[in-house]
């Protein structure tokens, strides 16, 4: 039998009030707040990825009964945020949109995800839910610039071990218009290295920022659901962007591979150059070239 075809991918759009406040004429910036949570500035566009602002000592629940601490402090709290156009949520686990969230977001505010997070939403009562299966994409307007927001292929475990956990995404973030030179930001969202991700570099051969989640997490101490340092070097060899940071490696006890570990790996790859360590509060500064 003839394998079926692959659903074409589907494009919605959504457009947003202009700001009041002109934008930087070439000025971007990545903010880490910590664990998977980032604060992406660029276009007049403000983007927080992974909602997760539980305090040092504080539990999430991953669902099957298992429960996880958080052993960090987020850089800025969830009241002193600023105003946010857009939230981009890789999967429903309780370290990437917890029990704080849940109760104090904005139910208005844009939330780009999977299709089983925005069916949890809903039922949240979040109202602007934009579910996003693997390469369909958002496109966002605000005050003459473009956000293009596509869902990557992402496999949260192993084959077969995948099945009880989240689904979930990974987002490529399209920056354009507006005056400002183009801009790609790859985020990796909870994966493993898997063949699927080989169409990422194919279609996209020109990534400026890969923001990728680390950290070895092992669900009961045994099945591997998040890169570790090693996976983590694969995955940045495979996609090749121009430089690349890593997030989600030391926020829970859960993660079981430290930073210092993929540090390794990048110094034995020759690949110091492309990576950039942000501390909790750290910000990442762009300045986006016209390549595309």
């Amino acid at each position: 039998m003839a394998a079926e075809a692959a659903a074409p991918a589907k494009e919605t759009a959504l457009e947003l009030p202009a700001s009041g406040s002109a934008a930087k004429a070439d000025a971007g910036s990545v903010q880490f707040i910590g664990n998977a949570t980032v604060l992406i500035r660029y276009a007049g566009f403000t983007i927080l990825t992974d909602p997760n602002f539980l305090h040092k000592g504080e539990h999430v629940h991953l669902g099957y009964g298992l429960k996880s601490q958080r052993l960090t402090d987020p850089a800025i709290p969830l009241d002193k945020l600023p105003p946010i156009d857009l939230v981009v949520l890789s999967h429903m686990h309780g370290d990437h949109f917890d029990q704080l969230v849940q109760e104090k977001l904005d139910r208005n505010i844009p939330i780009v995800t999977t299709p089983e997070a925005a069916g949890a939403l809903a039922d949240m009562g979040f109202k602007n839910r934009h579910a996003l299966a693997t390469w369909d994409a958002l496109v966002v307007r605000k005050g003459g610039a473009s956000l293009r927001v596509t869902a990557m292929p992402a496999r949260h475990g192993p084959p077969g071990g995948a099945a009880p956990l989240p689904e979930t995404m990974g987002s490529m973030l399209e920056f354009s218009g507006g005056g400002k030179a183009g801009y790609r930001i790859y985020i990796s969202g909870d994966t493993l290295v898997y063949e699927d991700l080989d169409d990422i570099p194919r279609r996209y051969p020109d990534i400026d920022l890969a923001l990728l989640h680390l950290g070895g997490t092992r669900i009961l101490g045994v099945m591997k659901v998040t890169m570790d340092g090693k996976d983590g070097v694969k995955l940045l060899q495979l996609v090749a962007p121009h430089h690349a940071i890593p997030i989600h490696y030391n926020d829970y006890d859960v993660f079981k591979s430290p930073l210092s570990e993929f540090e390794s790996e990048v110094k034995a790859a020759g690949l110091q150059g492309k990576v950039t360590y942000l501390k909790h509060g750290d910000i990442y500064r762009f300045k986006p070239a016209n390549r595309r």
